[in-house]
């Protein structure tokens, strides 16, 4: 039987992204324009202000991290220092970046989202390992979760308003392919951040719906469901020293009062492990 808890001090105002890199969890605070690292084992937590809407962060393996957000992709060292590197929607002012993750070859993946919903008119870019941004898939409406199979040749990824995970051949930066391999209608919310565990299945975070469910990623078949004590359910990581530790990040909803609103989650207990998270190697 599993159990869940809430387990950091910081309250993000919209918890997203977390990842597992050197013993500790990396995530962001969208609206509270904050990259945040919690070590589970001392309780430390170091927040970096970023001075903008930051919707995903991912180590680089150079030192420091890349993050995309409002102004597009940028560097952020240890010291907090932002480097500028490229914003493929300059010209798109109700739009910003979202989630993202890097594929096992050190590619950073990261999508923009419309936010005011604009069918269609947001992407899904490729940070290359070579510095340059292009477009990777494009007509998306809110970019979201994305994860690789274990032996690199899948990728998976939500564009949330299609209720659904997509999967696509991947090779060497390209992916190719597109077809849907889940559908999430059954569940009366908005698929949001997404995690892959050893046996390549995919546990969803459902953004308004208090729960993050694993779905088998050749079926597409519901295998189990893990209930949130937070409405605000945004995404979630594998991490611990065994891998098999599920942290889930959440939000403060708009007129809901829950007493642990914006926490992190640790759910323990699931009997399965993750993967390793992939760094940025441009």
């Amino acid at each position: 039987m599993h159990q869940v808890e809430p387990i950091n001090g910081y309250i993000s105002t919209w918890g997203e992204g977390p990842l597992w890199h050197h013993d500790a969890l990396l995530y962001v605070d969208i609206e509270g324009h904050k990259v945040i690292r919690f070590n589970p084992e001392t309780g430390e937590e170091k927040v970096w202000p970023v001075g903008e809407r930051v919707g995903t962060v991912v180590p680089r393996s150079s030192g420091g991290m890349v993050i995309a957000g409002d102004h597009g992709f940028s560097f952020l060292a240890e010291n907090g220092d932002l480097v500028k590197i490229s914003d493929p929607e300059l010209d798109k002012s109700n739009n910003r970046f979202n989630d993202g993750k890097c594929s096992p070859d050190g590619h950073f993946f990261a999508g923009t989202i419309s936010l005011v919903k604009e069918k269609g008119d947001a992407s899904l870019y490729r940070l290359s390992r070579g510095g340059e941004v292009t477009e990777a898939y494009a007509g998306v409406t809110n970019s979201n979760g994305i994860t690789w199979s274990a032996d690199g040749k899948t990728m998976f990824y939500i564009d949330t308003p299609t209720l659904s995970v997509l999967a696509f051949d991947y090779a060497d930066g390209e992916i190719s392919n597109a077809r849907k391999c889940v559908d999430t209608s059954a569940v009366s919310a908005s698929p949001d951040g997404m995690a892959i565990d050893e046996d390549d299945n995919l546990w969803v975070a459902f953004c308004h719906g208090a729960c993050v469910v694993c779905y088998d990623s050749k079926t597409g078949e519901e295998l189990q469901r893990v209930d949130i004590p937070c409405l605000e359910t945004t995404a979630c990581a594998f991490g611990g020293e065994n891998l098999d530790v599920l942290y889930v990040t959440t939000g403060v909803h708009k007129s809901e009062v829950e007493e642990h609103a914006g926490k992190l989650f640790k759910v323990t207990g699931l009997g399965v492990k993750g993967q390793k998270t992939y760094v940025y190697k441009g």
